[in-house]
């Protein structure tokens, strides 16, 4: 059982890594990084504090703040007045950021269709329910046993 976890845990490092690398290479493609793709995706539903954005994708402030600049730079994001927090302001799309997520995420979906070409659905779909136990388990094992839910649901 532990040499099959570590050849899974292997396995899911080099299809990380592949898939960033396709990630890099699609969000490039409309002259964009992954970190920013990703920073647009996360801010698209509503606008979100630098921090709360942060916390969503599980990486430093200081990294998200770097990468917000740079989309407000560049008009794909604009920062407005926060009502709950004079010192933290918003981040939210702006037209153009909308336009450049849209065409991401097309490029994206046909990617997606592409890698699945030949796998069938059903497979696909029992992948991921062995990849979201593994992952909970983990979790399980990072809490220390405890239920680790509540932790994850803010």
């Amino acid at each position: 059982m532990a040499d099959e976890m570590a050849l899974l845990v292997a396995d899911v490092y080099e299809a990380a890594g592949l898939l960033r690398r396709s990630g890099e290479a699609v969000a490039a493609a409309e002259g964009q990084t992954q970190a920013r793709w990703q920073l647009l995706s996360v801010v698209s539903e509503r606008a979100l504090t630098v921090a709360q954005a942060a916390r969503r994708l599980g990486i430093s402030r200081q990294g998200v703040q770097r990468v917000a600049n740079d989309l407000v730079a560049g008009r794909l994001a604009a920062f407005e007045a926060n009502p709950d927090h004079r010192g933290s302001p918003l981040l939210g799309l702006t037209a153009a950021g909308r336009r450049t997520l849209r065409r991401i995420t097309g490029r994206a979906e046909e990617a997606h269709r592409a890698w699945g070409e030949g796998v069938a659905e059903d497979e696909i779909a029992s992948a991921r329910a062995v990849l979201r136990r593994v992952i909970e388990q983990v979790r399980h094992h990072e809490d220390g046993g405890r239920d680790g839910a509540a932790d994850r649901s803010g």
